[in-house]
């Protein structure tokens, strides 16, 4: 089973069995609703699967219950660790035409539109108004590509590549 990092759980809240969680999922209320499953990946390598019973936003940060978890007691030794959820939890009806998630683009291989091989996509930054690329290319630094209609003309998961058209400057070593 693949499980995806949702959050991280970094601090207690009050005395009740509630967790902080730094959210880095687009979809919050929809991973961390009543009745989600999630997993806690903690610091020694364990993981634990928690069924959540109560859900709220608090400030910058997801306040989260767990079922069965009553106190502080029960929850202290689950700070710090990563929330996730695993694969079977993924729908792509959260996601608009266009979108992907990031592992679903991790490993493709980019060809330009003359259907020459640039690279594989290595990496994915999330730089405000669009994501970049990361391709890793053979003896060459890593080609950069924003995530925009005019560079990415086509993305063929069922065959594992992406169409790029490369804009004057996004390419100086050719």
């Amino acid at each position: 089973m693949n499980f995806y990092n949702i959050g991280k759980i970094v601090n207690t809240q009050g005395l009740k069995g509630e967790v902080r969680v730094n959210s880095v999922t687009d979809f919050p209320e929809k991973r961390f609703k009543v009745g989600s499953t999630v997993y806690a990946f903690l610091a020694n390598g364990q993981n634990e699967k928690l069924e959540i019973d109560g859900f709220r936003k608090h400030k910058n940060f997801i306040l989260l219950h767990f079922k069965g978890k009553t106190s502080i007691n029960d929850i202290e030794y689950l700070k710090p660790s990563q929330l996730k959820i695993s694969d079977n939890e993924l729908s792509n009806d959260d996601l608009k035409p266009g979108e992907y998630y990031y592992h679903q683009i991790i490993g493709l291989d980019v060809y330009d539109i003359d259907k020459n091989h640039l690279g594989t996509i290595k990496d994915i930054m999330s730089l405000g108004p669009n994501d970049v690329w990361v391709v890793g290319r053979d003896n060459k630094k890593d080609l950069l590509l924003p995530k925009i209609d005019q560079v990415i003309k086509e993305v063929d998961l069922d065959n594992e590549k992406v169409i790029v058209e490369l804009m004057e400057g996004l390419d100086d070593e050719n």
